[in-house]
């Protein structure tokens, strides 16, 4: 298989910290019989700020689990397990304002229903901002749903679910997520459209969070299909977490001064990338909050109706 790399522009200076070669099995990058451009949207820029994390014993901590979080294959691969006692998690060492995000993830296989594997971007405190990925479980066989969500200043109510066309479990896959001033784009676009009210995550620095819990109430079916304990532990597997992003330290930002060397800082989505999201929704959307009349009796929220430059 080819790897993440494969089909976009060398960079031809990099300011690198740590660069680790990713040795991508299957990514979304890839045209398949079944897939399509999923989340890796953007280009590789000629010239930015890469933060690779290539050994996770030095980049991130373990956060709750108590073992269950195992780091493998000296600090490349990080593995969560789930039992009937307690599930798993972890968090990057770094904060971040703005950047770019990849992580390759191997969701938990065959009968995963009740469990939900995150990826994600969050803030602390009370008014916090949040961007999610949650892969709920399903039963073997049937497809997997990804559960999005923005939060911002401590409200969410911004749901959008997917099926997967593909088998998330077979290989890794690599989800990402760009998040700069105008906007937030996973498998979906949240515009900055803060002269209209919304506000938009600007101000509060996040870390990467990932986790694997049990949430058989709500997570498979509507909480109709419960976690099958005979089947645990349950387990996912993480690798190449990779932030090309404004890394905070101190108080202070390397995007502060210079944002024009940060191509990602200012990244639109083109016609073409336009087009494969719109596919996307077409073809494997399973719920719009921006189409939930019945939830929102008084009017949809404002981003879902105003016309944006993006």
């Amino acid at each position: 298989m080819s790897s993440i790399q494969e089909g976009l522009a060398k960079p031809r200076k990099l300011n690198v910290l740590r660069v680790c070669q990713i040795k991508s099995s299957t990514t979304l990058l890839e045209f398949k019989a079944s897939g399509f451009l999923f989340l890796i949207l953007f280009a590789v820029a000629p010239s930015s700020f890469i933060v690779a994390f290539c050994n996770l014993y030095k980049d991130v901590d373990v956060t709750w689990g108590e073992g269950r979080a195992k780091i493998l294959n000296n600090g490349k691969i990080l593995t969560l397990s789930l039992d009937k006692a307690s599930g798993s998690g972890f968090q990057s060492k770094n904060e971040y304002l703005y950047g770019k995000f990849d992580m390759q993830l191997k969701l938990v296989p065959n009968n995963s229903a009740g469990t939900v594997t995150t990826y994600y971007l969050k803030s602390q405190g009370t008014s916090w901002d949040e961007i999610d990925f949650e892969f709920l479980g399903n039963l073997s066989g049937d497809p997997c749903i990804v559960h999005t969500n923005v939060y911002t200043q401590g409200k969410g109510n911004r749901k959008q679910q997917f099926y997967l066309w593909f088998d998330p479990t077979a290989d890794f896959h690599t989800y990402s997520i760009l998040w700069n001033p105008g906007h937030i784009v996973p498998i979906r676009e949240f515009n900055n459209v803060e002269p209209f009210g919304v506000p938009y995550p600007k101000n509060q620095t996040m870390r990467m969070h990932s986790s694997l819990w049990n949430a058989d109430e709500w997570a498979t079916r509507g909480g109709l299909v419960k976690t099958d304990w005979s089947q645990a532990p349950f387990t996912a597997s993480f690798r190449n977490f990779k932030a090309n992003a404004c890394t905070w330290s101190n108080g202070t930002s390397p995007c502060s001064s210079n944002n024009n060397n940060k191509p990602w800082f200012s990244q639109e989505l083109d016609s073409t990338s336009q087009k494969k999201l719109q596919w996307v929704q077409n073809n494997y959307m399973v719920y719009n909050y921006c189409s939930d009349t019945k939830r929102f009796p008084q009017g949809l929220p404002v981003e879902c109706t105003v016309r944006t430059n993006n």
